[in-house]
């Protein structure tokens, strides 16, 4: 069984718990997700089966989709609410929307995001959050993402007791953002704390939740000897070149060749990557090759 799994991942569970349990029900180790999902946080989690874990950074790679919960007046040491109140600023009076929003809107495009301590980025050879529960402190290396839409989603809740202000989000961005470290930074420039207070990733292109299977679900079909769970490899590839090759072309691709572009037909020379296709399926992605304009590398080997 090769392929990829949409699972909806629900809260309470790290990634690498959904992981072996699908080694479980597979019955088999090559078994990988691509991307990390906080335990508190329920969504897309694309698993990848078998062939297809050399796959696993095509997606990691590709944009996904947020919606969640800010809430202005506190931050935690986490930046959501795993972590304890390291400040508090209360909002004495409602934040407009138009202004909330404008703020969204500044954050848009590539932005420089410092990923926060109790976070699994390494700093020289430990994961950050090895040094938080120590308390110690270590330079955190700044980073670029992308990040495409950033919207408030009414209605702001106003809570005049407490001094909060709550407002849901959604939020479309690239490789490696720390969302709730968005929401950190969001609250910065409306000049108040703020935590992420809930969080569910809706797609992780090119799935979306009305594809995922819970790992129930999975069970289920599984023990009705069903598989509607599992997406072919050409499923994440539907936007590419479908190029099918023989004889000796096709050897010199099973073995990773560079090749000139002058081997695709003139309408693909210019739409790199594509994906080429054997007598066994599919064979390989190639691209273009990064220092020679004439010639094509493979970037994904699938045999």
């Amino acid at each position: 069984m090769d392929g990829i799994i949409p699972l909806w991942k629900e809260r309470g569970m790290t990634s690498h718990d959904c992981v072996n349990a699908l080694r479980k029900l597979l019955k088999t180790r090559r078994v990988g997700h691509t991307g990390t999902l906080d335990p508190n946080v329920s969504g897309v989690l694309p698993i990848c089966v078998n062939k297809a874990t050399k796959m696993a950074n095509w997606i990691t790679d590709k944009e996904k989709v947020y919606q969640g919960e800010i809430t202005l007046g506190f931050q935690t040491e986490t930046e959501d609410l795993d972590g304890e109140i390291v400040r508090q600023t209360p909002v004495k009076e409602a934040v407009d929307g138009q202004l909330i929003q404008k703020a969204m809107d500044s954050m848009l495009g590539t932005i420089t995001q410092v990923p926060p301590m109790y976070s699994a980025v390494k700093v020289n050879g430990r994961k950050l959050y090895e040094y938080a529960r120590k308390g110690e402190e270590v330079e955190r290396p700044k980073r670029k993402v992308q990040v495409y839409k950033f919207d408030l989603v009414e209605p702001c809740l106003y809570d005049k007791d407490q001094q909060l202000q709550t407002f849901h989000f959604r939020v479309r961005c690239g490789k490696g953002t720390y969302v709730r470290t968005l929401a950190s930074d969001l609250g910065k420039k409306l000049g108040f704390a703020a935590t992420m207070t809930d969080l569910t990733r809706i797609a992780s292109s090119p799935f979306t939740q009305s594809q995922c299977f819970t790992l129930s679900e999975i069970e289920d079909q599984i023990s009705q000897g069903k598989n509607d769970f599992i997406f072919p490899i050409d499923f994440l590839i539907q936007d590419l070149a479908h190029i099918e090759i023989s004889g000796q072309l096709e050897k010199l691709v099973s073995n990773g060749a560079v090749l000139n572009k002058n081997n695709l037909a003139e309408e693909h020379r210019d739409q790199l990557p594509v994906a080429f296709y054997g007598q066994q399926g599919l064979i390989a992605i190639y691209g273009q090759h990064p220092s020679d304009e004439e010639q094509m590398k493979p970037l994904r080997m699938l045999i």
